[in-house]
């Protein structure tokens, strides 16, 4: 059966996707795609077609395949509607989690979650996902968590480039915080944090686009998600 194999080819093409080694906009070569994965066009476009599904490329009828572009209004939306999901995620899984399930998710933040100097951008944006989705797992809403999960890969290459900016230390604090008010089941306290902890202003988002999209021209994402976080302070 094809499926192992085409499940294993939308993994390698949406890695490169969402990390944007496929360059935006582009039109996907399919040959040259297929030789690279030493795979037959077939599942290359059984694969395809699932990851147009899921937004991380564009069909074109007549035309092909197309990555998908970056764009600051786009990228804005996403952010704006991983605010709305969880903030509600925080509020039932300040109702519906266990004493025991909320423990567990402080006890993995404070062993693997705080402290992320010394870790590579993707490493601790990964532990940031980790976090976030924990939860939302919490919350019990496996279509929230989904969705969730979603909305991360379309945005992780822009929190790369966030994350490399500037953004480690306030990000501690507010985990911190998210955390604290999940374990008082304060799920207005939860919700607000969360919420000013994810918002982003179009100015940022535009900043983030434009750095995002020089990166990928002339360092290449490889060396943003490579970079290694330095200590900060305050």
């Amino acid at each position: 059966m094809a499926g192992p194999r085409v499940d294993d080819i939308y993994d390698q093409v949406k890695a490169m996707a969402v990390s944007f080694r496929l360059r935006p906009g582009d039109r996907l070569n399919e040959v040259a795609l297929s030789k690279e994965l030493g795979v037959s066009r077939t599942p290359l476009r059984e694969a395809l077609n699932r990851l147009v599904a899921e937004r991380l490329f564009d069909f074109r009828p007549g035309q092909g395949f197309f990555c998908r572009p970056l764009d600051a209004q786009s990228v804005f939306d996403l952010f704006e509607l991983r605010q709305i999901i969880e903030s509600a995620a925080a509020r039932s899984a300040c109702a519906k989690a266990s004493d025991e399930d909320l423990k567990a998710l402080r006890d993995e933040l404070y062993s693997t979650g705080i402290d992320i100097t010394g870790l590579t951008v993707e490493e601790a944006v990964s532990r940031d996902e980790a976090f976030h989705l924990g939860i939302a797992r919490l919350s019990g809403n496996n279509e929230m968590i989904q969705t969730l999960t979603r909305i991360n890969e379309r945005i992780r290459y822009i929190r790369w480039i966030s994350m490399s900016l500037d953004r480690v230390q306030r990000s501690k604090g507010e985990h911190k915080r998210v955390m604290q008010a999940l374990m008082d089941r304060d799920a207005d306290e939860a919700a607000r944090v969360l919420s000013a902890h994810i918002s982003k202003r179009m100015d940022q988002v535009q900043e983030s686009v434009r750095h995002g999209i020089s990166s990928i021209y002339m360092e290449g994402p490889e060396e943003i998600s490579a970079r290694v976080i330095e200590e900060t302070h305050g």
